[in-house]
């Protein structure tokens, strides 16, 4: 794959300041915990450091026995106390640094579930959550792991501090040395850690197909099809060759970290060096005493141990960063729609929709979907879209629900452009069934109502009646208490094809918008029920507008008006019978279907 030259949508403190303004909101404990831990583990550290030269130097002084007991004792006590109070604080940071990414858990949720449309259908939306998700997975995850880095460069950064202090009275060139190489290790490491997020989609493109195959594997849905068609060893090779792939990739990356790894080693194989030899050369020369010599040749290791770990934290913080920089891009997604203040949506009785000289093509596609449609459905009117597959029958309902805009014209309710209006409010006038359904693993009654409190049941069982699914219903175990899907509960029921859309068209009903859309809403169903849903159409949509797309010509005689769409525009338009009338597209396809039905006749010279 090619490199990309892409740089990190947000640096390194604007991110720390992220998560430092997360843990502000949610859980303020984070935050000094973190000096805590530092600030146990330095003093800890010190008191490690310091018991040797000095209970050395009282020997060296020849002090009493209790004098040395004492400060045995104290050291030891010191230190029993300092390892008790450190573990129990960094255990008990866990909690609070969990409730911090399922903050950000639940922000990403929220922004998944609410964002515009166009992102939900966008690949590379799609690539920047999935990667964000990831990065909250689980605890060593970089929305987690951060607060150990953080502390563990709090805890370097004070122990440089504090060792300096004790070799300040040593040569200054050497902290220049250290200094040096110090720098020069952070900005090769900082160069060569920055290739992981460059290559982040490559990597979430590798992540995404090892979930998609593994949960399709898994897919109650598809366990018939597999063990049908013997898809076993198929699925296996898939999920085997992906691995691989990602694996190389891995290693890929890893033969780069090593290079950082093997630069920050000769860095400090450098700087240990240096120090060891200058102290060496000042014992000589000064004859320094044993506790003078054993302090300072542990605060120089030390030193160097510290400089050390301020580069490796700085490194895994930089690459935390890049990390955590994909859960604010996705946060930050601009929102091409409009879901905070705008005009309030007209409350009145009747509502006219009009698509204004729309012309529409997919995002990242030249190809035009629709042009210069110009239709107006007027309030209470039933409207047929028919047309061959890929007129755009489909994509004309999803501009008229708000799901799209176009990328010329307007979409006017009662005459305002509804990119004017908050866009959530305006879906709310839309009950729809379109060919995707929805379904969770909930009750009946909870899926009609899409509501688990305040179900209002006498009109449940009413839009069940409309919908023709009663009988059904009242077969099931529980009735409407009844558990669709076998994902949750095991005793959930699993609903035929033909019977989900009935329930879906009793969900639409249940909502009660002044709009009722239905995406060829009885694809799956037999002639009979066919039928029966076309009989109870204007019981259904009495007080509505309605928009009705099928692919049976048939079924759309009970419409007022009829669209033929053709190539992305509205070829012909008008009632069933003046359409059959005109001759033209709409009554060759009428003629094609009907002759189904009908025997001895050929079907070649007909063309549409």
């Amino acid at each position: 794959m090619k490199e990309t030259k892409q740089k990190p949508a947000y640096s390194v403190w604007q991110n720390v300041r992220f998560m430092v303004g997360r843990a502000w909101q949610s859980r303020k404990s984070v935050l000094w915990l973190c000096l805590v831990t530092a600030g146990l583990a330095l003093a800890l550290n010190l008191a490690q450091l310091l018991i040797a030269p000095v209970v050395l130097a009282r020997v060296e002084q020849h002090a009493p026995l209790a004098q040395l007991l004492g400060t045995i004792g104290g050291f030891a006590l010191a230190l029993i106390l300092l390892n008790g109070l450190h573990g129990y604080v960094k255990q008990n940071t866990l909690f609070s640094r969990v409730d911090v990414r399922m903050s950000i858990i639940s922000a990403l949720n929220t922004k998944a579930c609410t964002t515009s449309y166009p992102n939900t259908r966008d690949p590379a939306v799609l690539r920047l959550l999935e990667k964000a998700r990831y990065t909250c997975g689980t605890n060593a995850r970089p929305a987690e792991h951060i607060w150990e880095t953080l502390t563990q460069l709090l805890l370097n950064l004070a122990g440089f501090a504090a060792y300096l202090v004790l070799v300040s009275g040593m040569n200054p060139l050497l902290v220049v040395v250290v200094t040096a190489t110090t720098a020069v290790g952070f900005f090769v490491s900082r160069r060569i850690n920055q290739w992981g997020y460059l290559h982040r989609e490559e990597e979430s493109a590798y992540q995404k197909k090892i979930k998609y195959v593994r949960e399709k594997a898994e897919s109650i849905h598809l366990a018939k099809d597999i063990r049908i068609f013997g898809l076993k060893s198929w699925v296996d090779d898939l999920y085997q060759s992906t691995l691989r792939l990602y694996a190389a990739f891995i290693n890929r990356r890893e033969r780069i970290y090593t290079g950082a790894c093997a630069v920050d080693a000769l860095l400090t194989l450098a700087r240990n060096g240096i120090a060891y030899f200058y102290l060496i050369q000042l014992t000589i020369a000064q004859g320094l005493p044993a506790s003078q010599f054993l302090l300072y040749f542990s605060a120089f290791s030390g030193f160097s141990t510290w400089i050390t770990g301020i580069l490796q934290q700085a490194s895994t913080l930089r690459q935390e960063s890049l990390d955590l920089s994909s859960i604010q891009e996705y946060l930050h997604l601009p929102e091409p729609f409009r879901f905070a203040g705008g005009r309030p949506i007209p409350q009145c009785d009747a509502y006219e929709l009009r698509l204004d000289h729309v012309t529409f093509r997919y995002p990242g596609t030249d190809r035009v979907i629709l042009h210069d449609i110009d239709l107006t459905i007027h309030p209470g009117e039933k409207i047929a879209v028919v047309g061959l597959n890929g007129a755009g029958k489909t994509t004309l309902v999803k501009l008229l629900c708000g799901f799209y805009d176009p990328d010329e014209g307007r979409v006017l309710l009662n005459g305002t452009d509804i990119r004017d209006f908050n866009r959530q409010d305006y879906y709310r006038l839309f009950s729809t069934v379109f060919q995707e359904s929805s379904i969770l693993d909930i009750t009946v009654a909870e899926t009609v109502a899409q509501a688990v409190d305040h179900i209002d049941m006498d009109r449940v069982k009413d839009c069940i009646a409309k919908a023709g699914l009663t009988e059904k219903i009242q077969s099931l175990p529980q009735g409407y208490d009844t558990h669709i899907g076998k994902n949750v509960y095991p005793d959930g029921v699993e609903f035929s094809g033909g019977q989900t859309q009935r329930l879906m068209l009793a969900r639409a009903l249940y909502k009660n918008g002044p709009f009722l859309v239905l995406d060829e809403p009885t694809a799956a169903l037999d002639p009979i029920a066919e039928n029966d849903i076309y009989q109870k159409y204007n019981q259904m949509t009495a007080g509505k507008s309605s928009v009705f797309i099928s692919h049976r010509l048939a079924s759309t005689r009970f419409c007022d008006r009829i669209l033929f769409v053709k190539d992305g525009i509205i070829a012909e338009e008008g009632t069933h019978e003046q359409l059959l009338a005109k001759g033209g597209s709409y009554a060759k396809l009428f003629d094609i279907q009907a002759r189904y039905y009908q025997e001895g006749r050929d079907l070649d010279d007909i063309q549409i």
